[in-house]
C-alpha cells in the first residue's frame, strides 16, 4: 500500500488513466491486471508499479511516455530558480480541492504545520495542537489516508509496541488565483519523495 505523496497522486489516477486511454485499451488494461494480480485498474491505483509492469508489457518502452503524459494532467514537479527547491503544481481538481480543504481547516492547519518540521506520532500531535481526542484521531486518519502525512520512523512502547511517528509530505503551500482559476503549488519536503515511484516520472 502506498503513502504520502503517492497515495495523494493516487487519488485521481484512475480517472485520468480512463479519460486518456481508450475504452479497449482499458480493458485490456484491467483484465490483465485481474488475470496476473487479482486486482481492477481501480484498485491498482494504490499499487502504481503493478499498473506500470502491466503498460510495459503492452507498449515497452513506450509506457515512460504514456506514464508521463498521465501524469502531467495530474501534476508537475519543477525546481525553483536558482535552488534544489522542489515545488509540486496541482492541475487535479480533485487533488486540489483535498490540499485546499485540509489548510482551509484549522485544526488540519494546526497538524500540518506541528508536523512540517518533525515527526511525532498521533497522541503527541493532539496534545501540541490541543485538540480533542476523537475529531483529532479522526481528522489525522483522514489526512493519512488522502496521502497528506506519511509515516517517518516509530518509537517503541513499554510494552513493546511500535508506534508509528508522521511528518507532512510538504513544508510550504502557494495559492494563485488568476481569473477564477485557483492554481495550488506544494513544497515538497526530501524525505516525502524519496520512496515515491510517480514522483520521477513528474519531474521537468
Amino acid at each position: 500500500m502506498m503513502i504520502g505523496v503517492d497515495s495523494l497522486i493516487a487519488k485521481s489516477l484512475c480517472n485520468v488513466i480512463q479519460d486518456n486511454l481508450s475504452e479497449q485499451t482499458i480493458k485490456k488494461l484491467d483484465d490483465r491486471l485481474v488475470e496476473k494480480y487479482g486486482i481492477t485498474l481501480r484498485q491498482a491505483a494504490e499499487d502504481f508499479q503493478k499498473i506500470d509492469e502491466v503498460l510495459r508489457e503492452f507498449f515497452g518502452e513506450g509506457a515512460v511516455g504514456l506514464e508521463r503524459k498521465i501524469f502531467e494532467r495530474i501534476c508537475t514537479v519543477s525546481k525553483a530558480k536558482n535552488t534544489d527547491e522542489e515545488w509540486m503544481t496541482i492541475r487535479d481538481p480533485s487533488i486540489s480541492k483535498i490540499v485546499l480543504e485540509a489548510f482551509g481547516d484549522e485544526d488540519k492547519k494546526k497538524i500540518i504545520s506541528v508536523l512540517m518540521n518533525e515527526p511525532h506520532i498521533v497522541s503527541e500531535v493532539l496534545e501540541i495542537c490541543n485538540l480533542p481526542q476523537t475529531s483529532g484521531y479522526r481528522k489525522m486518519n483522514k489526512m493519512i489516508s488522502d496521502g497528506l502525512l506519511t509515516v517517518e520512523g516509530y518509537i517503541t512502547t513499554i510494552d513493546g509496541k511500535k508506534v508509528n511517528k508522521y511528518v507532512s509530505i510538504f513544508e510550504n503551500i502557494k495559492i494563485d488565483i488568476i481569473k477564477n482559476s485557483v492554481t495550488v503549488k506544494v513544497k515538497l519536503k526530501t524525505d516525502s519523495v524519496k520512496n515515491s515511484l510517480m514522483i520521477p516520472l513528474l519531474r521537468n
